[in-house]
């Protein structure tokens, strides 16, 4: 059953993305006027926005679906993996992205960030005996996943021994069940969320590498979009929408307090 919805989510994904190439980013009054905003997520990252089957879920993706309602658009969802994002959209292939982006002053070169919708951060994961801090790192081996902040701090970690990418979270972990690394660095609350979805997998949570802010991006100078799309995310916070789906997947608020 495992293999049959893997083989199902792939195809899923295959469906999302498969017309990507015809979208382009628009402003603000265009989209309105259709009525339908191009939005592109990873669908790898659990519990933020994964498959259950064919159908695309996670926080992120409900999380948006609010905020597309207060500025009365729908979604046409795009599927894209996270290392084709950043220059998908900064080439205006898509309208935006929500897809657990965390804030850098280099990426904001190429993109714009919208306001934050949640803080989190980057946490050590192993098995027993393995590094825990970020000192015990030294001389160990750590999977993290490809174009993310946790390999731009993978490599900032002084001594470090190798650092070996994925394409996504569901491969690293893979990877981390089958040692071929000493310590996994994931956002927190991946990690809590994986952890707590495979029991039977003995491995526990170290220290955190860094905190950072996630939030959705756009094309450079899509300011009235980013207006439209921070003032909705607003609106759900403020009457209790952000807290509902933040709960509900989570336990606990994630806002950026």
């Amino acid at each position: 059953m495992r293999l049959l919805n893997k083989f199902l989510s792939t195809i899923a994904a295959c469906a999302l993305v498969l017309f990507a190439g015809h979208a382009s980013a628009r402003d603000w009054e265009t989209i309105k006027k259709s009525g339908t905003i191009v939005i592109v997520t990873e669908g790898a990252y659990y519990p933020f926005n994964y498959f259950e089957g064919t159908t695309l879920t996670g926080f992120e993706k409900d999380l948006a679906e609010e905020v597309l309602k207060v500025m009365g658009v729908k979604p046409d969802w795009r599927v894209v993996p996270f290392d084709a994002q950043l220059a998908s959209i900064r080439q205006g292939r898509f309208d935006m992205a929500i897809a657990s982006h965390g804030f850098t002053e280099e990426r904001a070169k190429s993109v714009d960030f919208a306001n934050p919708h949640y803080c989190s951060g980057a946490q050590i994961v192993s098995y027993a005996g393995g590094p825990k801090t970020v000192a015990e790192l030294k001389g160990k081996s750590v999977g993290v996943q490809i174009a993310t902040t946790y390999y731009d701090a993978a490599k900032k970690v002084d001594g470090i021994g190798e650092i070996k990418t994925y394409k996504d979270e569901t491969a690293n972990f893979s990877a981390l069940q089958s040692h071929k690394y000493d310590a996994w660095i994931t956002d927190k609350f991946v990690a809590k969320a994986t952890l707590a979805k495979n029991p039977d997998v003995k491995v526990s949570m170290g220290d955190m590498v860094f905190v950072e802010r996630d939030a959705a991006i756009t094309m450079k100078n899509n300011k009235e979009l980013l207006e439209q799309w921070n003032a909705a995310l607003a609106t759900i916070i403020k009457d209790g929408k952000y807290a509902e789906l933040s709960k509900k997947y989570f336990g606990q608020d994630i806002s950026c307090k």
